[in-house]
């Protein structure tokens, strides 16, 4: 058995971010003989907390100077990759942008009680699933108890500035080592694979880094 550790470095308003942990999953299934550690780290694609919400559809067509088809088709494509995953994205065309800075706190306070994933997907659920906006405490909250963790434990977290230093310090850790885009996975701290790459891809470049560093 060979031990890896694997640093996803996400947003938890980047559908490709919960697209990419479902294939890294699937990539993982194929390889038995590797035993893995995954850290969530964080990443904010809208980092402006003072920015009022809007619906996602017209902020992608600025963001990506394309047309509001052009978005929709993405959106739909994406949708259906992530049922083929197990991913629950019903009414991702629905949700409005977000800032997910307290998201990315309550993702490290999580981390003390060894329930970094199921916080994150719980996030992603409610961001990509329902459309919530997960900007906001009571949403937040709710997906702390969707995680089965103690929401009263959390709502102190939020309320304070728990956890606020450790997620600048990663942010500024990793864009300094060049991570523009996410989702962006770094293998035993050396090996960046950058994107949502198919499970046999990702699958590939985990063996061949297994086999290196036995």
């Amino acid at each position: 058995m060979t031990d890896i550790t694997i640093d996803l470095v996400s947003d938890v308003a980047c559908p490709w971010c919960a697209i990419g942990y479902g294939r890294l999953q699937q990539a993982l299934e194929q390889l038995p003989e590797v035993s893995t550690t995954l850290t969530w780290r964080a990443f904010e694609l809208n980092p402006d907390p003072d920015a009022t919400p809007e619906p996602i559809v017209p902020a992608l067509c600025r963001k990506y100077g394309a047309t509001e088809e052009q978005i929709n088709d993405s959106q739909r494509q994406m949708m259906t990759i992530a049922s083929e995953l197990g991913l629950h994205f019903d009414k991702m065309e629905s949700r409005y942008t977000a800032n997910t800075f307290d998201a990315h706190r309550l993702v490290k306070w999580a981390a003390t009680h060894n329930s970094q994933t199921p916080m994150k997907l719980a996030l992603f659920d409610a961001y990509f699933g329902d459309a919530k906006p997960v900007g906001e405490h009571s949403v937040l909250l709710d997906c702390v108890k969707a995680a089965g963790l103690d929401t009263e434990q959390a709502k102190q977290v939020l309320d304070s500035d728990q956890f606020g230093d450790d997620v600048r310090r990663e942010e500024q850790q990793y864009q300094q080592a060049g991570v523009s885009s996410v989702p962006a996975f770094i293998i035993n701290n050396k090996y960046l694979i950058s994107g949502a790459q198919e499970p046999d891809e990702l699958a590939q470049a985990i063996r061949q880094i297994a086999s290196e560093n036995p």
